[in-house]
């Protein structure tokens, strides 16, 4: 190795001793308000600005606006300085973009990225971009921010000057939106991630629920249509030697992202939902239950499954949230610092792995791809940390608090379901075409949105298709995120279709292979069906609106 890089190493790897906050560095309202309280829009506004007076190694962009019209800040760190993503791609180094504030009641991730940033400024972390390009965008629900109140989660330990809500200006869930694409953020979102393509990025929460013993929780994608590769360099590597060096350098216990469940009423609630969309009374409990671990959920409305089927490393963040305010921002920032350090260190891996990986979508070398999944557990019991909490009285609004009480936990054996698995699978079509009407306009906008590639047949084409014919529309009785989630059950048969010019051709052999697939198939559980956005043409003995072509494509078309 060489010398400058064998430094590099010994940098990286070494304990952090950070400096003491200097008088003309900016500090952020909770280290100003000794952690009683969080930022708000403009004391991040601020905190940016100073930075930027500090070096030129900042650039700052506006990725979008909110619904009530505040722009959503993004910086940009690079040595040298970069402004355009064409430049990021040409450093070939690799880009990792940290988002906080989804949820503007999960304050710390917020404040940690502001903590990082100031060291990656003027302080001790200025050597990660010898390696990496940086994006931190550090108040993305910023319209949920500003509703700060002390009645906003109040069983959570602190600030409790109060926090911001989970949903937008509008009551919407942002992230329950990287699919439909419905609120302004997630659209400015997603352009961002067109735009500069990051090579990771990761996602910062607080949790909510089950009293265990970790400072903080985590996830990588958990959507099995991730290519494989990918899902293994996250959980098998990655994770599991940051998890050893966060417990060995910042004394912090972390694990895979779960709560406490019991195994038959993980069974009940997936067979009720089953019976709820289909009108069907929930199935009673009658056997006694056994504890387990579980996971949350396999599809892509999270943002760390939807950035896998976008052939991208991810993520997900969880500080825990009965751990004082200022230990889940010191936890989170930890987190973060470690995986910028092991980014750092295996930047060449990372960078040539997703390079296979997109170049093996190109080729159209996908295995088939699931439709429907199930909960998996690892194939042995895994030692859980049961936590232990007391109470404790806000001072600010007279209401108990949960605290979390330090090195009291129980590690237990128990199943960990912390894996998906596809029950059914469809091939990937090399193309999926459909007519350019007015029912399938949102569709066609959609797509477009997600940076999905499409084209238009500029001559008719008459061609043998794969076609869905459905046999049962089942709606959801009760609504989520403002939709009667819809599934589909049907048969498919082989079809000549003559489809006239403007019809809209979208290939999969390209990077976002994975999510036009969930995008568009009949039966996802997750695509356009789901929400609403085919309704007009779903119904039982009609054809699916968007056909599937398997065979090699000889058509006149132009991209759109």
């Amino acid at each position: 190795m060489k010398t400058a890089a064998l430094l590099f190493c010994m940098l990286l790897l070494t304990t952090t001793v950070m400096p003491k906050t200097q008088d003309n560095l900016p500090k952020s309202r909770a280290e100003l308000s000794n952690y009683e309280e969080t930022s708000r829009y403009e004391d991040v506004l601020r905190f940016i600005a100073d930075l930027q007076k500090l070096t030129d190694k900042l650039r700052v962009e506006s990725f979008g606006k909110t619904i009530e019209g505040r722009d959503l800040p993004l910086m940009i760190f690079a040595n040298p300085p970069i402004a355009q993503p064409r430049e990021a791609r040409a450093s070939g180094k690799p880009v990792v973009f940290i988002q906080a504030n989804i949820h503007a009641g999960e304050v710390e991730g917020k404040e940690a990225m502001l903590h990082l940033s100031r060291r990656i400024v003027a302080g001790d972390l200025k050597i990660l971009l010898d390696k990496l390009v940086i994006l931190v965008a550090p108040i993305y629900n910023a319209d949920g921010n500003e509703r700060i109140n002390v009645a906003n989660r109040t069983a959570q330990n602190g600030p409790i000057g109060g926090v911001g809500t989970r949903e937008n200006a509008k009551g919407m869930d942002l992230n329950r939106d990287y699919m439909k694409l419905e609120s302004p953020e997630a659209n400015a979102l997603v352009g961002l991630m067109n735009r500069w393509d990051p090579h990771l990025t990761v996602d910062l929460h607080t949790t909510n629920g089950s009293y265990h013993g970790y400072h903080l929780t985590y996830a990588p994608t958990l959507n099995p249509n991730a290519d494989a590769r990918l899902i293994a360099f996250g959980r098998n590597k990655m994770l599991p030697t940051i998890t050893r060096t966060l417990q060995t350098k910042h004394k912090f216990r972390t694990y895979f992202y779960g709560n406490f469940a019991t195994k038959e009423r993980m069974n009940r609630e997936v067979n009720t939902f089953e019976m709820q969309r289909e009108g069907r009374a929930a199935l009673p409990a009658d056997k006694p239950e056994t504890k387990i671990w579980r996971t949350f959920d396999h599809k892509p409305m999270f943002g760390n499954n939807y950035v896998g089927l976008r052939n991208r490393l991810t993520i997900l963040s969880e500080a825990y949230s009965y751990l004082d305010f200022k230990g889940r921002i010191a936890v989170t920032e930890a987190f973060v610092e470690e995986i910028f350090k092991y980014s750092a260190l295996h930047a060449a891996e990372i960078t040539a792995l997703i390079n296979r990986v997109d170049a093996d979508a190109v080729r159209g070398k996908l295995p088939a791809k699931g439709v429907a999944f199930e909960l998996k557990a690892l194939d042995k019991p895994v030692n859980i940390l049961v936590g232990e909490v007391r109470k404790v009285k806000n001072p600010r609004n007279g209401k108990d608090m949960t605290a979390m009480v330090e090195d009291k936990f129980t590690p237990t054996p128990m199943p960990d379901y912390g894996l998906f698995a596809a029950t059914k699978s469809n091939p990937v079509p090399r193309a999926y075409l459909f007519k350019n009407e007015a029912g399938l306009k949102t569709v066609i906008e959609k797509l477009q949105a997600h940076g999905i590639a499409i084209e238009e047949l500029t001559e008719p084409l008459t061609t043998e298709t794969e076609s869905f014919v459905i046999d049962a529309v089942n709606k959801a009785a009760r609504a989520f995120q403002g939709h009667a989630e819809v599934k589909l059950k049907g048969r498919t048969q082989t079809e000549t279709v003559t489809f006239p010019a403007g019809s809209i051709l979208v290939r999969t052999t390209q990077p976002l292979a994975s999510l036009i697939f969930y995008l568009l198939e009949a039966e996802s559980d997750d695509g356009f069906v789901r929400w609403n956005f085919l309704d007009a043409y779903l119904e039982k003995g009609k054809t699916y609106p968007i056909y599937k072509l398997t065979n090699e494509i000889k058509a006149a078309s132009r991209l759109r």
